[in-house]
């Protein structure tokens, strides 16, 4: 968010026009570039000490302007000029910086096959069960069967009794954590790992450990001297496509996990959300370890984001804490987003949705090889994301503030180091949901240039 504010002078009309004066000359004097973020209005209001009602009114004048655009929940950004959106170098047709922040799919053709569902649905002479509680284990039993004819495909065999649906797997780490942990007991993760574990861990009062990671991932030996130094309960890795670093681990590094875990009578949960990515399967932990992992994999990385739906496998004598969990925590996963869901893994649409994910994942990772050529990144075929290690002049945060001014949002490296004190010196660039080509090629032309450049340490960043 920028840190621009505007000088009010007396006597020169009303204030929020003064404003809004002042935003269109900083846009046009290059000030406020494209894509920039600015102060909300309530904030710039207090700074300013004027009513919240004219700095909003202010923005609002310079939405219609055409100067400003506002998201839910995100912010007001300085729009591209149409102009620049007619260059051959810009960044498409879409409004607004182009986003590599979101580690979501590609849009895809998902919402016809959502259609056709519905009115298949639609036609349904018993709709009334989705609109009501689920008894029993708080699942129909076809959608067990869908979820582990989904398990099946990424090489885990399941039976309905071992099987938990939950909304997503974020939800479903949430859950894993409540029910198989107490405050004061000690998860381990990779150095680098999925944000929200962090903050997972705070709130129910877990102690968080992180082991180093090498060329495979989580390091064994680290891992090993992590537990002979503490009583360590859990351990959660995603094995398969890691975030943010993409490695996938071989089978012999999942071998010594599993052994591991035995050793040291460690709870692994196993993050395989990106698993059925990837043509060419590993074979999963649970199924080298299957009486102490809990494995999840979800519908919403392989076939839309909003199809909150994830199939956890776990020993039996989990089962009944997980769902407990997951009663506890929503009472039950919505049972209309279930049918979609299992709708789709039986009539082959999942299977059409994924291959379509891998197609265009992989035709963008091939143009991110090309822009980026000679630059130092790891990055998956079939995934959505790279993780780019930054000259050693540049920091990320600094990087990424500076790529935000040019109309491009990434992720920064340290918010995936659960110690946030460490800086990996890379960012995590996502591919896969900006759903216009022409604005990812360009967006990456952006960061290449910008790698060019000289450090910008010390230097304001508007």
């Amino acid at each position: 968010m920028t840190i621009w504010k505007p000088e009010l002078k007396d006597g020169k009309g009303p204030k929020y026009r003064q404003i809004a004066d002042a935003i269109s000359e900083a846009v046009e004097a290059g000030i406020l570039n494209p894509g920039t973020r600015l102060t909300p209005h309530r904030i710039l209001a207090y700074e300013l000490g004027i009513s919240p009602n004219t700095t909003s009114r202010a923005y609002a004048e310079c939405v219609n302007r055409g100067l400003l655009y506002g998201e839910t929940g995100r912010g007001t950004f300085v729009k591209i000029p149409r102009k620049d959106l007619d260059r051959s170098q810009g960044l498409g047709r879409a409004q607004g910086p182009v986003d590599f922040s979101r580690n979501l799919p590609f849009p895809g053709p998902g919402a016809a096959h959502l259609a056709s569902t519905l009115s298949q649905l639609g036609a349904s002479h018993d709709l009334q069960v989705f609109l009501d509680y689920q008894t029993g284990d708080g699942h129909l039993k076809h959608h067990l069967e869908a979820g582990k004819t989904w398990l099946n495909r990424t090489g885990v065999k399941a039976s309905n009794e071992e099987i938990v649906i939950t909304n997503g797997a974020q939800h479903g780490i949430f859950t894993t954590l409540m029910s198989v942990t107490c405050p004061g007991d000690t998860i381990v993760t990779e150095k680098l790992t999925y944000s929200p574990i962090r903050l997972m861990a705070k709130r129910l009062g877990l102690k968080l450990r992180t082991v180093e990671m090498d060329d495979e991932g989580l390091n064994p030996d680290a891992l090993d001297r992590a537990c002979s130094a503490s009583q360590v309960k859990v351990v959660y890795l995603t094995p398969t496509i890691q975030t943010p670093t993409t490695i996938t681990m071989g089978e012999d590094r999942r071998k010594a996990i599993a052994a591991l875990a035995r050793r040291h009578n460690l709870i692994l949960i196993e993050d395989d959300v990106y698993g059925p990515l990837r043509p060419e399967l590993v074979v999963p932990l649970v199924e080298l370890a299957p009486e102490r992992t809990i494995y999840m994999s979800s519908c919403s990385k392989c076939l839309a984001p909003g199809l909150r739906v994830a199939f956890l496998r776990a020993p039996d004598t989990m089962v009944r804490s997980l769902r407990q969990a997951v009663a506890l925590s929503c009472w039950m996963v919505p049972p209309l987003m279930s049918e979609v869901a299992s709708r789709w893994i039986v009539d082959g649409t999942a299977s059409l949705l994924t291959e379509a994910q891998r197609s265009n994942a992989a035709e963008r990772q091939v143009a991110a090889k090309k822009i980026l050529d000679g630059y130092i990144f790891r990055a998956d075929p079939h995934g959505f994301h790279l993780w780019l290690t930054l000259p050693s002049h540049w920091q990320s945060d600094i990087f990424c503030r500076e790529a935000e001014r040019r109309g491009v949002i990434l992720s920064s490296g340290h918010i995936f180091a659960p110690d946030n004190r460490f800086d990996p010196g890379a960012v995590r660039i996502n591919l896969s949901h900006e759903p216009d080509q022409n604005r990812v090629m360009a967006g990456l032309e952006v960061l290449a240039e910008l790698l060019k450049e000289e450090d910008r340490q010390g230097v304001m960043v508007l």
